[in-house]
């Protein structure tokens, strides 16, 4: 298979504690045309300083830090790795999650043989340590916006979009709260589909206090899309 260039964006936030991890499972991918893009978005902790001294130490030109200004939480982070993305392939990564070696290599050949421009995969949630727990999440092998309405499965760090069929407008995330799934109905009103690749090839880092362990904010936000911004 030719080995198209992936963009990777990741947001980074005070991320210190993950974001080797995160940067090496991405390094040991075996697909290896790739460029990272690590989007600070004014950390207050050594994330930078981290970055910094990997990027010096590996003398490694794949992986690019940009520093934000400005605040632009998750959406303006990716929104600005958007703008300064030259892949092919455009696909996120959070910056305490990690993925399967073959990740990039299985979902990029994947695209390829549906022809698709949208993809994702399923997952394991994992726990502090990186450990995945058996918690799987398998997903249906494709979605239209009707069915993306009724299943929010599709999760971030899974995404992959083809930009051979895709604007960059198409794919930019709106400022809202659960930004992600409103640029998914935002792209499948756009196209038919999305299509599920059904492997586990992602593990998502469920730590306490973030966002998404906390069910109640998690129905809130989903609740503020259906009603504000779908209507």
């Amino acid at each position: 298979m030719k080995e198209d260039l992936v963009s990777i964006i990741v947001p980074v936030y005070n991320a210190s504690k993950f974001i080797l991890d995160t940067i090496n499972t991405v390094v040991n991918q075996n697909y290896t045309n790739w460029e990272l893009i690590l989007v600070d978005d004014i950390s207050t902790d050594n994330s930078v300083d981290i970055i910094e001294n990997y990027i010096v130490q590996h003398k490694d030109k794949n992986i690019k830090l940009f520093k934000l200004k400005e605040k632009g939480m998750a959406a303006g982070a990716r929104n600005f790795g958007i703008d300064n993305a030259n892949g092919r392939y455009i696909c996120y990564l959070d910056a305490d999650d990690l993925w399967d070696k073959e990740k990039l290599f299985k979902q990029i050949s994947f695209m390829k043989k549906v022809d698709c421009a949208f993809s994702y995969t399923g997952y394991e949630f994992a726990d502090d340590n990186g450990i995945p727990n058996g918690k799987k999440v398998f997903v249906p092998s494709r979605m239209s916006y009707k069915d993306a309405l009724k299943n929010t499965t599709i999760w971030t760090t899974t995404v992959m979009f083809d930009m051979d069929k895709l604007s960059k407008d198409d794919i930019y995330m709106p400022n809202v709260k659960s930004e992600d799934t409103a640029c998914w109905w935002k792209i499948l009103k756009r196209i038919d589909f999305a299509y599920g690749l059904n492997e586990i090839l992602s593990f998502y880092r469920r730590t306490e206090g973030t966002l998404s362990s906390n069910k109640i904010e998690a129905i809130k936000r989903i609740w503020n899309l259906y009603r504000n911004i779908e209507h």
